[in-house]
């Protein structure tokens, strides 16, 4: 089952979000039932946080509140997201089982009186979530409004109990074996760290100083498996009973502790959350940002967006609201790369509970208002939009996303903490949007040979695999670009000896990594061509390359810092600093003319937004997105499937669908 058989049962994009009538009375039931008529509504998410209502005490259901709101919004037109409400156990439940309630490192149970207050290892926590689904989906899963299984909301939360601990000993056991072969990868020869029993193994809890890295990693895969194991659980106790498609929504890009590729296999169709980290025209960045990787994890498929928020950007410690037509913006960016629809959190902004200021459909001000009236326009724009339903989005360069490498650079002890994985991901991500280009996430070792160029920003970790497969793209003609502190460690975590990065790898590259240097905070060293680096610096021997940059001072004067190697048919690149930024969208900018790789729409501006999407058939559609304050006269006059007329120019924060 894919997004088709929800666009074919909606009979068009999606366009709605989550519905929580429970917290309203009949009154304004009956305006909801008009404003989402107005507003094009035709899916809502329900049940998400009900736990409570929907089963009052342990094993006795109450459904018939459900049963009649999913009536009511099947007599109105609209289907039903049916989500399992086990994010959020109620009072009753930990109650009754204490122990299921999540320990943090330091050892302190947490109480009840937030959402996600639960352990996934506790046998109690996993079939009282087994029952609920069950009995959910026998009751309705083959009920005419329900469209899609929403199971469980944002799967995150990590816990260090004892339950934790025979789990994590039982995963360990499976993957290493023995105690010697555990030894052997955690590398506890080290401060007299080796296990003689198994009951001696304990999860990566609060310690003197530094943690053993490779317990810790292995902690991190193994909660990974977990979750992935919890949903599958609930997911088949639904399939017991519907036909429906069953996912669960993903956040991107770090909140959840989860292998996104691992988990995303196991979806019927894969859904994401995205909410903006800053604003302005970096919230349009992040936009892209997040639904290529979400567009990548469904194997370069249609994807659903499950949540975004109509007026929320997240800057810190502080909310900021988006500006007039960036609902729109932000909406059709997803769209444009591959989602089925959009949907918000939520219909109706809360009056009470602790996300009552979270920004939603209909505002505190209710209809009359801004907010209400550019959601009524956005899902016009939707509606009008059916026919992308089932197209795809291709991408000529790719860059390299992996779990491992990501929890290897969360790790203790590492030289500098300004290591971030996902900043880096971010940072290249953007170099090509920058760039007008499309960009497709991929682990190092997928098959890589349709990319003409791939970017690798941060594997810090890299397996030998996927070293031998970058070098076997680069031989049979790819152009690849390695930033600094990549291949230094193995899948075990352990320091690959011999100089960096993993041995195939190098022989590609033409280089050897001889010694890092981190850098002082604030601190830029030069290089020969004019550009700076920060953070990080490396002493680099080329075994083959051509230096491009070298470094002008200290002892790295004459270093290489940019090197080239063009090996087989292809090109190897390494860079062993962080560019600053116009600096490394120079780089990124002359990486694509090496590669032959022009932007989706050549002579477009900077702040346009161009993606393509293609139909089995042949037919095409562009996608633009004007973010400028200017007005774009078109290339040549096109129909815009927004206005169902001829577009001659894009007014300033304007967007176009040209078929």
């Amino acid at each position: 089952m894919t997004t088709r058989s929800i666009t074919d049962r909606l009979g068009g994009l999606a366009f709605g979000g989550d519905y929580n009538p429970e917290q309203w009375d009949e009154p304004v039931w009956k305006e909801d039932d008009t404003l989402m008529r107005r507003a094009r509504v035709n899916l809502a998410t329900m049940g998400v946080f009900s736990w409570a209502l929907l089963e009052p005490e342990e094993g006795r259901y109450d459904f018939a509140w459900l049963d009649a709101h999913i009536d009511r919004l099947h007599a109105n037109g609209v289907a039903v997201d049916l989500a399992t409400p086990t994010a959020s156990p109620p009072p009753w439940f930990t109650l009754a089982h204490p122990d299921a309630l999540p320990v943090t490192p330091q050892g302190t149970r947490l109480t009840h009186g937030s959402r996600d207050t639960y352990c996934l290892t506790a046998p109690a926590y996993r079939s009282a979530a087994r029952r609920i689904a069950s009995a959910l989906a026998e009751r309705y899963g083959d009920h005419p409004a329900l469209a899609l299984w929403h199971v469980h909301n944002e799967y995150g939360t990590i816990c260090h109990c004892d339950h934790s601990a025979a789990a994590f000993r039982v995963w360990l056991r499976a993957r290493h074996g023995s105690l010697d072969a555990l030894n052997e990868a955690w590398g506890t020869v080290f401060w007299s760290q080796r296990y003689t029993s198994w009951e001696q193994v304990l999860p990566p809890r609060a310690t003197q100083w530094h943690k053993n890295p490779g317990q810790a990693l292995d902690f991190h895969r193994f909660w990974s498996d977990e979750i992935i194991a919890a949903y599958c659980e609930q997911r088949d106790a639904i399939r017991a009973h519907s036909d429906r498609p069953v996912t669960t929504n993903l956040m991107l890009p770090a909140y959840q502790n989860v292998d996104l590729w691992a988990l995303a296999r196991e979806l019927d169709v894969v859904t994401s959350d995205q909410y903006p980290s800053s604003p302005g025209l970096d919230a349009a960045a992040d936009a892209a940002f997040h639904a290529d990787r979400t567009r990548s994890l469904a194997g370069g498929g249609p994807w659903l967006l499950m949540e975004q928020g109509t007026s929320t950007i997240y800057d810190g410690d502080r909310v900021l609201a988006k500006e007039p037509g960036e609902i729109l913006r932000h909406t059709l960016g997803h769209i444009a790369r591959g989602s089925e629809g959009a949907l918000f959190f939520q219909w109706r902004q809360s009056r009470a509970g602790a996300e009552m200021w979270h920004s939603a459909m209909v505002p505190h001000a209710g209809p009359d208002t801004r907010i209400f009236r550019e959601v009524t326009q956005v899902g016009e724009a939707v509606a009008r939009l059916g026919q992308l339903a089932g197209s795809t989005v291709a991408a000529p360069v790719a860059v390299l996303h992996d779990a491992d490498a990501w929890w290897a650079l969360s790790m203790d002890g590492l030289p500098s903490p300004d290591l971030s994985y996902h900043e880096a991901l971010a940072r290249a991500h953007r170099a090509l949007w920058d760039a007008g280009v499309t960009v497709d996430f991929a682990q190092p070792e997928h098959e890589l040979g349709r990319y003409r160029l791939v970017i690798a920003p941060a594997l810090f970790l890299m397996s030998d695999a996927g070293a031998e497969n970058l070098r076997r793209y680069v031989e049979r003609g790819g152009t690849l670009l390695v930033q600094h502190a990549s291949g230094f460690v193995d899948e075990r975590l352990h320091a690959r000896l011999g100089g960096s990065p993993a041995g195939p790898l190098r022989e590609a590259l033409g280089i050897r990594v001889e010694e890092y240097r981190p850098l002082r905070r604030k601190e830029r060293i030069a290089l020969s061509d004019g550009s700076y680096g920060t953070v990080w610096s490396e002493s680099v021997r080329a075994e083959g390359a051509e230096t491009l940059a070298a470094y002008t001072h200290s002892m790295l004067a004459g270093s290489p810092a940019l090197t080239r190697h063009r090996y087989g048919t292809g090109q190897g690149w390494y860079l062993s600093t962080r560019l600053e930024g116009t600096d490394y969208g120079a780089l990124v900018r002359r990486l694509l003319k090496e590669a032959d790789v022009e932007p989706e729409l050549p002579d477009l501006p900077p702040g346009v937004e161009a993606v393509t999407r293609h139909a089995p058939d042949g037919r095409r559609w562009h996608v633009l997105i004007n973010h400028r304050t200017d007005t774009l006269p078109m290339p040549e006059p096109a129909h815009d499937l927004l206005t169902g007329a001829v577009a001659h120019e894009l007014p300033p924060g304007g967007c176009a669908v040209l078929a």
